[in-house]
């Protein structure tokens, strides 16, 4: 039996990994509902903390409740709740940082206010690939197409300057996360067992992924339910 060779990807693909920076360039995105901007602490940080503390918001003719702000946004995330705005800050610092990501505030066009937080995180540019990472939203923006838009918007970015492959994370425990992954046309590729240690317990972490050829079917999809959501 013949070895199987692998044949080698054209210089088109291989130019990409050379370009492509570690740290992802600070980008805005705009879509019709949001608008991802590069993370400020000084212009967002207060912002983001009212709207996630578990207080009572309200915001123009959009309001919640006081809500489980633990049970709601941090519960799978790997800190939180804040006890104040100087410890989120602290953490989206750290994310802001990264030498290998790139923080957003996805901002309300209506509102015109802060609801949550996405990441470009784990950027290997050497291998094409790079994930959606560290999202949250406040209750305002959940059940909204706000992480519909964001999601897309950043597919859209990332495809566009020329990654292969996208990837998706979450606790296996999160069944919200998955359900979203999936709606939006990310595949399911299984469960890493014991991959981490959170807030002191096990977690098993879900993966999912899109790769570039599938971008195209995944993005009329996504651009049929944002036009249905309008």
């Amino acid at each position: 039996m013949s070895e199987v060779v692998n044949p080698a990807l054209g210089d088109d693909v291989l130019e990409r990994c050379a370009r492509l920076p570690l740290k992802p360039e600070a980008v805005v995105l705009e879509g019709r509902f949001v608008r991802l901007e590069p993370l400020d602490l000084s212009e967002h940080l207060e912002a983001l903390h009212a709207i996630s503390n578990g207080e009572a918001i309200r915001i123009g003719a959009r309001e919640t409740a006081a809500y489980d702000a633990e049970a709601v946004i941090w519960r799978y995330m790997f800190n939180g709740p804040f006890a104040n705005a100087a410890a989120l800050g602290e953490t989206l610092k750290g994310q802001i940082e990264a030498a290998n990501g790139l923080t957003f505030c996805v901002i309300d066009r209506t509102l015109g206010h802060p609801v949550g937080v996405v990441n470009y995180m784990n950027n290997v540019p050497t291998f094409l690939k790079i994930e959606l990472g560290s999202i949250w939203y406040s209750p305002l923006a959940q059940r909204t197409n706000a992480n519909l838009e964001a999601t897309y918007l950043m597919l859209e970015h990332a495809f566009g300057l020329g990654y292969r492959r996208v990837e998706w994370k979450c606790d296996a425990l999160n069944a919200r996360s998955r359900k979203s992954a999936l709606r939006m046309g990310f595949q399911f590729e299984g469960i890493q067992e014991a991959h981490m240690i959170v807030k002191g317990r096990n977690r098993d972490t879900a993966w999912f992924r899109m790769l570039e050829w599938e971008w195209p079917t995944a993005r009329v999809a996504l651009e049929n339910l944002l036009a249905r959501e309008a």
